[in-house]
């Protein structure tokens, strides 16, 4: 079986938003995902070479070092240290227009979607050792859990983001200088939202945290229907957070609301 087709089966978001556990769900994610590969591309991320010792007899002969032994004529084994350094914290953003779905049954909403993605990788960082703190907003800070590296902050993460709601207004260029004055330590910086803002604002708050010394990664969520408008009859439209409604036949603006979609995501 291919291995794009494997990771399907892990990574459907219909059929993971299905589990009641957010911790099953991240585990699902994220195990079935490198199981899903031919070799995992996370192994031995976080373990760093530390010094050799001699062998001893009756340990595994897989530990020693081959190619040591060739050169010496020794048996020496290789001991590693673990590294922790690594910080990471996800900007989760809850802002109402996160809860659209474009399928009539609502099955997985784009704040449902951004949720697993951030257990998925919250299960992922602390797997490896790092440490991960978790901040949910929407026009304001809601929760902010600091970065932890031990197994038991896992759950709290989960139960965090398990237990977040999405509702209030989007101000995601000047809720990210605030979150970017909160976390302090450099580290690695997680966005999962739909950037609902002008470009420039949200560029300017993702510039702040580079200011900082932080790697940023930026998970865009969007529905296709939102960059499609595939819909075949005329509709009435809402905005989710100022209720703002507008009467429209689809196939009259579809092509120019793509054209703008597009610009925008592309800047």
């Amino acid at each position: 079986m291919p291995v794009a087709t494997r990771l399907r089966r892990f990574l459907d978001p219909e059929l993971v938003s299905q589990l009641d556990s957010m911790e099953l769900i991240a585990r699902l994610v994220v195990e079935g995902f490198i199981a899903g590969l031919h070799r995992s591309p996370f192994h031995g991320f976080s373990v760093e070479f530390s010094e050799y010792r001699p062998y001893n007899p009756g340990e595994p002969v897989s530990r020693v070092d081959w190619k040591v032994y060739a050169k010496t004529d020794r048996h020496y084994v290789k001991l590693f240290e673990e590294e922790t350094n690594l910080r990471g914290t996800l900007l989760l953003d809850g802002s109402k227009s996160m809860d659209f779905s474009g399928d009539p049954d609502r099955r997985v909403s784009k704040f449902r979607y951004a949720s697993m993605l951030a257990a998925g990788l919250a299960y992922l960082l602390i797997g490896q050792q790092d440490a991960v703190g978790l901040i949910t907003f929407d026009e304001k800070i809601r929760k902010v859990l600091p970065a932890r590296s031990v197994k038991r902050h896992l759950y709290d993460l989960l139960s965090a983001i398990e237990h977040a709601e999405p509702g209030g207004l989007t101000d995601v260029g000047a809720t990210l200088h605030r979150a970017a004055d909160m976390v302090k330590r450099r580290g690695l910086v997680i966005l999962l939202s739909d950037l609902l803002d002008e470009p420039e604002r949200v560029l300017a708050g993702l510039k702040h945290f580079r200011h900082q010394g932080h790697e940023v990664l930026v998970f865009h969520v969007l529905d296709p229907l939102e960059r499609d408008l595939d819909l075949r009859r005329e509709v009435r439209l809402e905005d989710l957070e100022t209720g703002e409604r507008l009467r429209t036949q689809p196939w009259f603006i579809r092509k120019e609301v793509g054209e703008r979609v597009d610009g925008w995501i592309r800047d």
